[in-house]
Formats: structure tokens, C-alpha cells, sequence
């Protein structure tokens, strides 16, 4: 009996060896949860039982179980690399296999899915034409790597304070190279259809008490008729209290524009254009076309105060196209795209799992775990949401192997292994002895 008990324990004293040298040989190896080799105690048992006092039968292996636990964080110099602090698995798919890390090892392959060291697609949610988000279809993410493409101007909201102390220019008529013939001018960009940018010049000149003129150029022509320098005007007429008149706004008849019944300005007939290359050089149409519904402008914000001109918020929602400049990874897993155009882009989400049982989950070697009938279904959410853990980018998470722990365990395997073998040298002898009696 003794033999088998020792041999036993030299079985229980390898395996322990072997997992504690797999933790050991892991411990650089980043998303890896180290092991534990558990055991029971054996006794022989009949179906009388087996008395008060049993004999214990030796010892075998009950579990291999990982240790969940939390690796340190990190940082490193790709942006796609990626760490999850809290609970929570990366979803991958090897040609539809599902299976699920803690090792952030990301970059985007020939066609500009997400993949990690191996190849496997990561999981999330991709988002539609118009980078809207779609939530709850769960597939491989893709970047768009190929440029963005430009957006005419539709919009221009504008809000600035003309100065009320200003008085009426002396030089007329307006002069847009004569900056005697009016006030104040400000100047933004906008766009044609194939991204062109186009200066858009206002132009304000005080007509009387509360009363002005907006002159508008863009490029320095009339954005009607390239061929002439001649502006689009609009007047603009304020209350006693400094507010922009809107209703007298309605009411006005202006050059170049039309008024809708909400007091925005439509600047529906522009026509974009460019020089060509004769000296002095001609304006024509450059090829291009203005939004289909034109360009609308909204001023309805502006004032007429004692103060000195200034434009105090502008903004225009067209843009020149774009090539991809960067990627950010925010904690939720939101995936944004960078462009030289100063735009960004939501290209998708990324979606963590988590199990009721995570020591349930089946190591299949590569850091990664596949489902099994112990770990139950996937719980599959967002960073941040619920239970789910916090996504950090540019970041790893180390294996959360204490190698002063592994090194002790070692010593204590080697112990173990060599008390057991005592123990079956011990039995030797004892059987000798027996032998050699006579």
C-alpha cells in the first residue's frame, strides 16, 4: 500500500511542477492568468463504508483552476494595443471559431479588420453610412482606411457684435480693397462639393441708427457671377436694445440672397469658381457645384452693442477630404478615426464578454478560452457597462504572475516530491527486511 500511496504523491509532486514551471515560463506573457493545482486526499471505500479509523490511499490532482485576478497595466507605444481593467474578455473569431482573451495584442490587418498577434478578428459593433453605431449586431470591426470624402456647406452659423459707436463710412461707393468704405469685415472658409475651399468675406457697412449693410464675397467675386467683383448685400437693421431685428430681416429685399420665413439667410445660387492661369487671370466655374439646397446662414444671434467688433462663435459644418491621421480608443470601447481634414469618425465599438463562471471557461492555448458547459453563456456588453470592465488603449495587461510566489512553490514541490520518494525507499527496506527473514 505504502508504495502506491508515495507513488501517488510523486504524481501529485510533477504535476504541481508543472504548473508551477507553466506559470513561471508565462510570466512575461501578457493576458495570462497563472494556475493552481488543487488535491485531494483518497481513501478506499466499500459499500459497508470503510470503518471509524480508514487508511488514507494516497493523494490525486482535483482541479487545475486559474486565478482571475487583475495584471498590472502596461503602457505601451501602439494606440491599438489594449488592456481591460476589471472583468471581462476580448471577443474574437478565427473564420467564425469564437473565442475569448485578456491579451490586447490589436492592429488591422491588409483589409483593415481589427486582428490580433494571430490573425482572430476582434468583436464589436460596427456602425452604418452615416456612423451611427449598431448596436446589439455583433461582428468584426473594420477601419476605414481610405480617404474621407469632402462635404459641401450646407450651414454657417455666425454670431458677432457690430460696434454701435461706429459712424457711417465717408468713402462711398463700397470698396472691398478700400477699408475706409466700411467698418468691419470677417472672413471662413466653405466648401464646394469636391472640397475646394472658398473664402467667404463679409463686409459691414453702418448705414444709419441701428442700421447696416452686409456685403458678402466669396474669393473676392460675386458669389452669383464669378465674372464680377460686385458683392451680394443684405441689410441688417437691430432694436433699441441691440438684438437683431428678425421680423424687419423678413421683411427686407436682398441682393443675392433670399430670407426665410425663420430669418435665416439662403445663399442658394452660389456658383464656385477658380482663376485660370492667364494673366490677368479669368474667374469661371471651377467644375464643381454649391450644396444641392444651398448654403443657409444663420445670423439671428448677432447684436449691436457699445463694444468693438468681434466675431464671437462661427462655425460651418462642410469639409475637404481626408486621409486617416490616427486612431483613438476610448474607455468604452468607442473607436474613433482622425483625419487631416480636422474631422473625426466613429468606425465602431468594441464589445467585452464575461461568464457566471469563469473558471469554467476552457483554455485552448494562445491566452484564450473558449466556452464550455461549466462557464455558461456569455454575457456580451460594453465597457463600463454593468459589471463589465474599463477599456485603456496603448496599453497591456501583464500576466498576473508573482514569480516570488512561483519560485517558493518550487521549493515546496521539490520537498514534497523528495518526502515522497522517502517514503517509498522507506517501504523498500521495510519490504527487504521481511525477505530476508528466515
Amino acid at each position: 500500500m505504502s508504495f502506491n500511496i508515495g507513488l501517488s504523491g510523486l504524481r501529485a509532486a510533477t504535476k504541481d511542477l508543472n504548473v508551477t514551471g507553466n506559470n513561471i515560463a508565462n510570466a512575461g506573457t501578457a493576458g495570462f492568468k497563472q494556475s493552481r493545482a488543487e488535491f485531494a486526499d483518497v481513501y478506499a471505500a466499500s459499500v459497508l463504508g470503510s470503518g471509524s479509523n480508514p487508511q488514507g490511499s494516497g493523494v490525486l490532482l482535483g482541479d487545475i483552476s486559474q486565478q482571475f485576478n487583475q495584471g498590472n497595466i502596461n503602457y505601451t507605444q501602439n494606440a491599438l494595443d489594449l488592456a481591460i481593467n476589471g472583468n471581462g474578455f476580448f471577443v474574437t473569431s478565427n473564420n467564425g471559431e469564437i473565442s475569448y482573451t485578456r491579451a490586447g495584442y490589436f492592429g488591422t490587418d491588409r483589409d483593415g479588420f481589427m486582428v490580433n498577434n494571430f490573425g482572430y478578428r476582434l468583436q464589436g459593433y460596427s456602425v452604418d453610412a452615416n456612423g451611427n453605431l449598431q448596436n446589439g449586431v455583433v461582428n468584426d470591426i473594420r477601419i476605414q482606411t481610405t480617404n474621407q470624402e469632402p462635404r459641401a456647406t450646407a450651414n454657417l452659423d455666425q454670431t458677432f457684435n457690430l460696434n454701435s459707436n461706429n459712424t457711417v463710412p465717408t468713402t462711398v461707393p463700397f470698396d472691398p480693397t478700400d477699408p475706409t468704405s466700411y467698418n468691419s469685415s470677417t472672413s471662413t472658409n466653405i466648401y464646394d462639393t469636391q472640397g475646394n475651399a472658398h473664402v467667404f468675406t463679409q463686409y459691414f457697412v453702418k448705414t444709419g441708427a441701428n442700421s447696416w449693410t452686409m456685403n458678402v464675397l466669396i474669393d473676392g467675386r460675386n458669389p452669383d457671377d464669378p465674372t464680377l467683383t460686385t458683392p451680394s448685400s443684405v441689410d441688417l437693421q437691430f432694436t433699441t436694445a441691440g438684438q437683431l431685428d428678425v421680423a424687419a430681416l423678413i421683411a427686407s429685399t436682398p441682393t443675392g440672397f433670399t430670407v426665410a420665413a425663420d430669418g435665416t439667410i439662403d445663399l442658394s445660387s452660389w456658383v464656385p469658381a477658380a482663376p485660370d492661369n492667364s494673366v490677368p487671370p479669368v474667374w469661371g466655374p471651377n467644375g464643381a457645384t454649391a450644396n444641392a439646397t444651398g448654403v443657409n446662414i444663420d445670423l439671428r444671434q448677432s447684436t449691436q452693442f457699445a463694444s468693438s467688433f468681434a466675431v464671437n462663435s462661427v462655425s460651418q459644418d462642410g469639409y475637404t477630404t481626408g486621409q486617416l491621421a490616427g486612431l483613438e480608443i476610448d474607455d468604452t470601447g468607442v473607436i474613433f478615426a482622425r483625419y487631416t481634414n480636422g474631422q473625426s469618425k466613429v468606425q465602431g465599438q468594441v464589445v467585452l464578454a464575461n461568464f457566471a463562471n469563469v473558471q469554467g471557461l476552457t483554455p485552448v492555448g494562445k491566452t484564450a478560452w473558449v466556452q464550455s458547459f461549466e462557464s455558461g453563456e456569455p454575457v456580451v456588453g460594453t465597457p463600463r457597462a454593468g459589471t463589465l470592465g474599463a477599456l485603456q488603449s496603448g496599453a497591456l495587461e501583464d500576466s498576473n504572475v508573482e514569480l516570488s510566489d512561483q519560485l517558493v512553490n518550487l521549493i515546496v514541490a521539490q520537498r514534497n516530491y523528495q518526502a515522497n520518494a522517502k517514503t517509498i525507499e522507506t517501504e523498500s527496506a521495510i519490504t527487504q527486511t521481511i525477505i530476508n527473514l528466515r
